[in-house]
């Protein structure tokens, strides 16, 4: 099975640094996100890429072609400024008829093979995996009886809803629902989930995305202290 990986974005949050670093580059460790997540992949039996290049794909490309690797990997400049969905319909061509798909920013410890059965198990056209994430304050629960005082305080907890993790199950199908210049997230999963061909598989392990300078630091933070080690018990770069 293959997993086209999006990588074309511009990296407006990162400021100047997007201007000439693109965001799958920016590393944790010793080792690009972009190159963490594929380590990951590989680690549950997925070492056969595509990676939907845009916005310095060239630097990815080098990247790899400097550092060498096992992974099959075919770079496809998929534009500028495409969007999701038209970055995967240009490649639609070299992918099976099950394909993965992820952003190429977000890093998590999800177990592969079983969102793969889960998808197969529930025979949609499409399989999302949701995540929870952290509050970015403390909560308080008021007294009942007496609203003055404070009955409890929890630092950060997760927050009720559930979020798009990205990694992503597909059937080739969608390319039959799907058109050029649509965005994924505001008009294809939306059709999806109506129609109710999206299936959501829970994951409550670690999901961190690499969106912003301060992401990069928590990260690096993260593995300076061997956290990331622990959270994915062996995956390549980040345990070693």
């Amino acid at each position: 099975m293959k997993c086209a990986i999006l990588c074309g974005g511009m990296g407006a949050r990162l400021g100047e640094l997007g201007e000439y670093l693109p965001k799958p580059l920016m590393r944790i460790g010793d080792k690009a996100v972009l190159e963490h997540i594929m380590d990951h992949y590989a680690k549950h039996g997925i070492t056969d890429f595509v990676l939907c290049l845009g916005h310095l794909g060239d630097k990815i490309v080098r990247y790899f072609s400097n550092k060498g690797t096992n992974y099959k990997i075919e770079f496809v400049d998929t534009g500028e400024k495409s969007t999701k969905i038209d970055r995967l319909l240009k490649v639609k061509e070299i992918l099976g008829d099950t394909f993965l798909v992820s952003y190429g920013d977000d890093l998590c410890n999800i177990n592969i093979q079983k969102l793969i059965k889960f998808h197969n198990k529930e025979g949609r056209m499409s399989t999302l995996t949701v995540v929870r994430l952290p509050s970015s304050y403390g909560v308080l629960t008021l007294h009942d009886f007496e609203p003055h005082l404070v009955s409890e305080f929890k630092e950060k907890p997760l927050i009720h809803e559930w979020i798009n993790g990205g990694y992503f199950v597909f059937d080739k199908r969608i390319f039959d629902y799907i058109k050029e210049g649509e965005e994924l997230e505001d008009h294809v999963l939306v059709r999806l989930a109506k129609e109710k061909q999206l299936a959501a598989f829970r994951h409550d392990g670690f999901w961190k995305s690499m969106n912003t300078l301060k992401d990069s630091v928590e990260l690096n933070e993260m593995f300076d202290r061997g956290e990331l080690k622990d959270l994915f018990g062996g995956v390549n770069g980040l345990a070693d």
